[in-house]
C-alpha cells in the first residue's frame, strides 16, 4: 500500500510543500507578534515619541492598544464620536 500511495501522492508533493511553508510562515509571524521583547520595544518607542511631543496622548493610547490587542485577544475597541 505504501508504494501505491507514494505513486499517487507524488504529484501532490509540491502542494503539500507550499501548505507546509505557509504554516511555517504563520507560526513565525505569531511567535514574533507575541514576543515580549518586541512588544516592550514598541511600547518604549511610543513613550519616547510621546515624551518628545511627536504624538499626542490620544495617539499614544491608540497605538498602545493596537500593540496589545493580539496579546489580550480583543478585536478592536469601541470608538466614540
Amino acid at each position: 500500500m505504501g508504494l501505491i500511495s507514494l505513486l499517487f501522492g507524488w504529484p501532490l508533493a509540491p502542494v503539500h510543500g507550499v501548505i507546509r511553508l505557509g504554516q511555517l510562515i504563520q507560526e513565525e509571524a505569531e511567535r514574533e507578534m507575541h514576543d515580549p521583547a518586541r512588544v516592550r520595544r514598541k511600547l518604549e518607542e511610543i513613550e519616547q515619541l510621546k515624551a518628545d511631543g511627536e504624538i499626542t496622548e490620544e495617539d499614544a493610547a491608540r497605538e498602545t492598544e493596537l500593540i496589545l490587542q493580539p496579546m489580550t485577544g480583543r478585536a478592536g475597541g469601541s470608538r466614540e464620536g
